[in-house]
């Protein structure tokens, strides 16, 4: 059994800074769970504490039953892949992944079998007798989790493993990595700052800021429920656009005011707003130009700033009085820069915070 738990860890460096200041997560057997966070949020920290090699100032850090704050890093039953492959430049590949193996003085042919299957599965077999300076990016990445599989750990840890790689080898290994999970049935934990990567690989995805967990839960309820401002900012890709609207009363239920706007929504999580400011969340991909979409109001008239093609789909940068809105919309678009254009707002998509808070009063 190899679930991991956190229960009020807090992780304090000598020179005082706090960058965990109480942790408390569960991560069940067998799943992939991603950390996600921006640059300084204590997603590696997490990760190190883990592996043993950041030591825990306080609380408890479980691997299955058993308490492991003062067990080694050799005795955690765990392996861990860097972000910068950290092979041996002097060692074959063959060498690099029974490394492991051999200082745990295995049989030669079981060294053998697990190299040679490990190196099946990664599509590694014709490079066995190569240095690393020889292989890609990608074939490097794919011999440092060789070398960890053939230890056949309990968890593994990865450590942004994609983030030297170019746009279409980090799509590959992505790939890899979510089907030699399945594959393994071992718990995974892995760490990256990109939260595509972290939305297309994660059973369950947390959300971490200023060494606090913000939201843990699926991808799917993280898009569509976000629990505060920084989630929702922090989910999807282009970010959600934020702009303030003052509540206001109106026929079977409330409206949504911001300039010349009145979005209006049937919600009683906003009788207690009317009359105040909250923020308004609209995702990028709930801005188009889709009749069946319209209901009385739901418009925005602004200004194109900029239109970006991306292939099947366009980017506009738009301008809306001091605010600043970005549309997703299907290729080939109506709309260029400098176009006068009225969008329309998906209103069962829509998203409203509090202001003061930043918590979630409504995710439509």
């Amino acid at each position: 059994m190899a679930s991991i738990s956190f229960k009020n860890v807090v992780k304090t460096y000598e020179n005082g800074v706090t960058v965990i200041p109480d942790l408390n997560l569960d991560i069940e057997d067998k799943e992939f769970v991603v950390l996600v966070g921006p640059s300084g949020c204590g997603k590696s920290t997490t990760l190190r504490m883990i592996a043993g090699l950041e030591s825990v100032t306080d609380g408890e850090l479980y691997i299955g039953d058993r308490l492991i704050n003062a067990v080694p890093p050799k005795d955690r039953d765990i392996a861990m892949v860097f972000q910068n492959y950290a092979l041996y430049p002097h060692m074959s590949v063959y060498k690099n992944m029974a490394f492991a193996l051999t200082l745990l003085k295995e049989d030669k042919n079981v060294i053998d079998e697990k190299v040679h299957e490990a190196a099946k599965i990664l599509g590694l077999e014709e490079y066995l007798d190569r240095k690393p300076k020889a292989l890609s990016g990608g074939q490097r990445q794919r011999v440092a989790l060789g070398r960890a599989m053939v230890r056949n750990p309990s968890v593994f840890l990865l450590d942004e493993p994609l983030s030297n790689l170019d746009a279409k080898l980090r799509t590959e290994m992505r790939s890899q990595i979510s089907k030699l999970h399945q594959r393994l049935g071992t718990t995974f934990v892995y760490v990256t700052h990109d939260q595509v990567e972290a939305m297309t690989m994660g059973d369950r995805i947390c959300v971490m800021d200023k060494g606090v967990i913000q939201q843990f839960d699926t991808p799917q309820e993280l898009y569509d429920n976000p629990c505060n401002l920084f989630v929702a900012g922090f989910i999807g890709s282009p970010q959600m656009n934020f702009v303030d609207a003052v509540v206001e009363k109106a026929d079977n239920g409330y409206a949504l005011k911001f300039g010349e706007t009145s979005l209006k929504i049937a919600k009683d999580e906003l009788a207690d707003y009317v009359g105040k400011t909250v923020v308004v969340g609209i995702r990028p991909e709930d801005l188009s130009f889709d009749k069946d979409f319209l209901q009385d109001g739901n418009t925005i008239k602004a200004n194109v700033d900029l239109d970006e093609m991306m292939g099947s789909e366009t980017l506009l940068y738009l301008a809306y009085g001091d605010d600043k809105l970005i549309a997703k919309v299907p290729s080939p678009c109506p709309a260029h820069t400098g176009d006068d254009i009225e969008m329309i707002v998906n209103l069962e998509r829509l998203h409203v915070f509090d202001k003061e808070t930043e918590q979630a009063i409504v995710n439509c």
